[in-house]
């Protein structure tokens, strides 16, 4: 039977203990360490150099970092030259020149108009040039190679925006392959064909004439290859590059200017860089 009184503690109940208080604390102190362990850790501090006390990343850490930037300079030329092929590739196949939109690292793009473009060699390859000349000829590989070269080095600028500085190409002047055949004195522009079936391109005759056009087999001190418009390839030094027309096979004199490929579709005839197609470039140089 319950015989608690209101107000009255139960003696049957345990009373209920007092909260302890909090004891002071010592500080605590460091764990006593082997003697050897002192002396290990004593002479590293001793050899430490204070400049690497307090860095956030250890040494192996900032080693590893900078051999794989070292490694990425290493290895950026081979994958550009991975990623340039890839793109060569595909525009082979792309007759609508989109892959010319896909990043590239600052270097070429490739464009193509035609579905495939064959491949031409020593054996195969020939350049026709004629029309109002006086001597029609056609040039083998070997024929073009013992003329007299010219080297050029100029930035290449395409009109969709893309720029590739100091670009070196070398081969026979135009103007050299015109005064061999003998131009017509009616005669007034170049039309240009390329074996790929379809591209065409047009120069004045001044525009020809110019010392800074060729008829070019190397570039890039190699000789241009497939992708890169080869085994001849025009360059036009200072107007943007689809007047270089890639693939080249010939050169016909006519009396006036016959739009090219690109000129029906809207680009400019004279393209010369910064003053053209609503561009404002640097010119190349």
């Amino acid at each position: 039977m319950n015989t608690e009184r209101p107000g009255e503690p139960d003696p049957e109940r345990p009373k209920p203990r007092e909260p302890e208080r909090p004891q002071p604390r010592e500080p605590e102190r460091p764990e006593p360490r082997a003697p050897e362990e002192r002396h290990a850790r004593e002479e590293h501090e001793e050899h430490e150099d204070p400049a690497e006390r307090g860095r956030p990343i250890g040494r192996r850490v900032l080693l590893g970092t900078l051999g794989l930037g070292a490694l990425g300079v290493l290895t950026a030329p081979t994958l550009q030259r991975g990623m340039e092929a890839f793109l060569a590739g595909a525009s082979q196949k792309d007759p609508t020149g989109l892959t010319g939109l896909l990043p590239n690292g600052g270097g070429f793009r490739y464009y193509s108009v035609a579905a495939s473009v064959p491949h031409k060699n020593e054996t195969n390859y020939r350049l026709t040039v004629d029309g109002l000349v006086d001597r029609p000829t056609s040039y083998t590989l070997a024929d073009l190679r013992a003329l007299p070269q010219t080297r050029l080095v100029h930035d290449v600028q395409c009109v969709t925006g893309w720029r590739v500085p100091g670009t070196p190409f070398e081969g026979v002047q135009l103007s050299h392959l015109l005064d061999a055949a003998g131009v017509h004195r009616t005669a007034g522009a170049i039309r240009f064909t390329c074996f790929d079936g379809t591209y065409t391109e047009s120069l004045t005759m001044r525009q020809a004439r110019r010392p800074d056009v060729l008829v070019a087999l190397r570039m890039q001190d190699k000789p241009v290859g497939h992708n890169h418009g080869g085994p001849v390839r025009l360059y036009v030094a200072p107007m943007y590059f689809y007047k270089s027309a890639k693939w080249l096979s010939g050169i016909t004199v006519t009396e006036d200017v016959r739009p090219g490929y690109w000129e029906d579709r809207g680009y400019d005839v004279d393209a010369w860089v910064g003053r053209s197609n609503g561009r404002d470039d640097e010119p190349t140089s």
